[in-house]
């Protein structure tokens, strides 16, 4: 028997988002919807596991757990990279690596929802208007503030459009931005400074690296204006946690918007569950019917052709990295 573990499945839905009975009579598909941190308990319910799909960075994949998972054949992430499996790990244990499609529009979606739902005061609002309230706070109009894109790659240009679409002016910038590159995206190149103390919205859409981690840090935030927002949609650690907290509490931004954390799944005693200038979401960028069905739809293609024996045919693993096959 060939068994396959989907991680993290949150919902209960990774069984149903494509058709798992197209594999051979002999897979076995098991999905924990359970998230586990501790490398102890990980290791004891991935051991007998040929096949690992992990759902985006939920669950890092370090050389010190794939040592311990000598069963462990194909090991795949949902989306086209992921930072936090140990690719080198994996290469030298010879554990082929692949990946999906990624997340599609959802994250630049959401992220417009999470700069309303901020500078409207929506969720207050909801909450206060079901406990019998009416018209507690006054936000500020989008059209004719300044939108600052920290990042303008796929996502970071579709939320360019759409800032102009709401008659906002935007800027960017990014360590490799050029001011053709901003042009074309419609937005004015900045320098880092001068965005975060003009931007009325800063959003951040850049890739988790040794370079981008604490990027935007205190130093950053203090140049914001007191009536600004940062959101961030990106990958926590982007952002000096401890800097934007002590800013939110200060009342030194006006607020802060996030679908991203340092720890996932938030702890449950995090300041940003109580600051009551925050809107927070539990990383739901990419989590979208359609995103799923694609992942889960492309993870059962690449384990078809993993069973092949032909590792070139596993879709996107050349965009991670193609060990040796481990023959099953």
């Amino acid at each position: 028997m060939v068994r396959v573990a989907i991680l993290d499945d949150y919902q209960r839905v990774a069984l149903a988002m494509a058709d798992w009975s197209v594999l051979p009579a002999d897979v076995r598909v098991d999905a924990f919807p359970e998230h586990l941190a501790d490398e102890r308990l990980l290791t004891q319910q991935l051991k007998d596991y040929d096949v690992v799909i992990g759902m985006r960075e939920r669950t890092p994949m370090p050389r010190s757990l794939l040592e311990q998972l000598p069963n462990l054949k194909l090991l795949m992430t949902t989306g086209m990279g992921n930072a936090s499996f140990d690719l080198a790990a994996a290469t030298e244990l010879g554990i082929i690596v692949s990946g999906t499609q990624g997340g599609g529009a959802g994250t630049a979606e959401l992220t417009w929802g999470l700069i309303l739902s901020v500078a409207r005061n929506i969720p207050r609002e909801e909450a206060s208007l079901r406990q019998g309230g009416w018209q507690h706070t006054i936000g500020p109009s989008l059209s004719g503030k300044t939108l600052g894109i920290v990042g303008l790659g796929r996502i970071g240009t579709a939320m360019a459009r759409i800032g102009l679409a709401f008659d906002m002016k935007v800027l960017a910038w990014s360590q490799n931005l050029t001011r053709d590159r901003a042009d074309a995206a419609g937005a004015v190149y900045a320098r880092k400074d001068e965005l975060f103390s003009n931007a009325d919205f800063v959003t951040i859409h850049y890739v988790l690296s040794d370079r981008s981690r604490g990027m935007v840090g205190g130093a950053e935030i203090g140049l914001m204006k007191p009536t600004a927002y940062l959101i961030n949609t990106s990958r926590g650690p982007i952002v000096d946690e401890q800097a934007l907290i002590q800013a939110l509490q200060t009342r030194a931004i006006a607020g802060a918007a996030l679908d991203v954390y340092n720890v996932e799944p938030l702890p449950v005693d995090h300041p940003f569950r109580r600051l009551d200038n925050t809107v927070v979401t539990p990383h739901l960028g990419y989590v979208t019917q359609d995103s799923y069905r694609g992942m889960f739809k492309d993870a059962v293609e690449n384990i078809q052709s993993f069973l092949l024996g032909d590792p070139t045919r596993v879709i996107n693993a050349a965009v991670l990295e193609r060990p040796n096959l481990r023959k099953i």
